[in-house]
């Protein structure tokens, strides 16, 4: 249990820099934006490597007997998730997590949220919690969820402090929870480039995930747990 804690605070000061305007623009002033990217990203995969192989050296503690329908929200909840992510890093967004760089109208994702990366971490860790049953995968997962739904906070938080009152007109047709600015006629759910990406970029992943991906990387292949049930 002290190796995943210290793993899992290790990944969270680490994913806290690019909240911090003064220490991400340090080191990328240092650094350069490629390099800084480049080196984030690598020691960002080990950071998360070692949290999931800490994770999977603790004690397996059953909590509850996982059923046929627990598995079912992980297929429904994990591709929904990683369809955000993806569409939430290609997209422009001058409110969150992005891989894009500079200015021009946010993508057609930050309409249906805007911060469909995190929403897409809790919707991707959620449903991961119902099929393991465990308490290891309650913590890992649970802890994602709550550090991504923080992370939303924090997000809202700079975004006040950086923009104050233009914050309102800016956000007027996004929301913060999906789909609310879009029901509430504020906004108009439409696609574009990088949302396809995300679509295909979705459907070849969870393909390779459940050819045989799932298993290599994290032992379980979610197939034979569907059927097993």
């Amino acid at each position: 249990m002290t190796q995943f804690l210290a793993a899992f605070t290790v990944f969270v000061a680490l994913h806290s820099i690019p909240a911090s305007p003064r220490i991400r623009g340090t080191l990328v002033s240092h650094l350069g934006h490629g390099t800084y990217i480049a080196l984030y990203s690598a020691v960002s995969l080990v950071a998360l490597a070692w949290l999931f192989y800490s994770a999977f050296n603790l004690d397996y503690i059953e909590l509850w007997v996982p059923a046929a329908w627990q598995g079912h929200v992980a297929f429904a909840a994990a591709p929904l998730g990683l369809f955000f992510v993806l569409a939430g890093l290609l997209s422009r967004n001058p409110f969150s997590t992005t891989a894009r760089r500079g200015g021009g109208e946010p993508g057609a994702i930050v309409a249906v949220t805007r911060h469909p990366v995190l929403w897409g971490f809790v919707l991707w860790a959620l449903g991961h919690i119902p099929p393991n049953g465990d308490l290891r995968s309650l913590l890992l997962f649970g802890g994602f969820a709550i550090f991504s739904a923080g992370s939303m906070a924090m997000m809202e938080k700079r975004s006040r402090k950086k923009h104050g009152d233009a914050l309102t007109e800016m956000a007027a047709d996004t929301s913060i929870v999906p789909f609310a600015a879009i029901l509430q006629g504020r906004a108009r759910l439409r696609f574009d480039m990088p949302m396809l990406l995300a679509v295909v970029g979705t459907a070849v992943l969870a393909a390779w995930l459940l050819a045989g991906g799932h298993a290599w990387l994290f032992g379980g292949d979610p197939l034979l747990f569907i059927r097993s049930l």
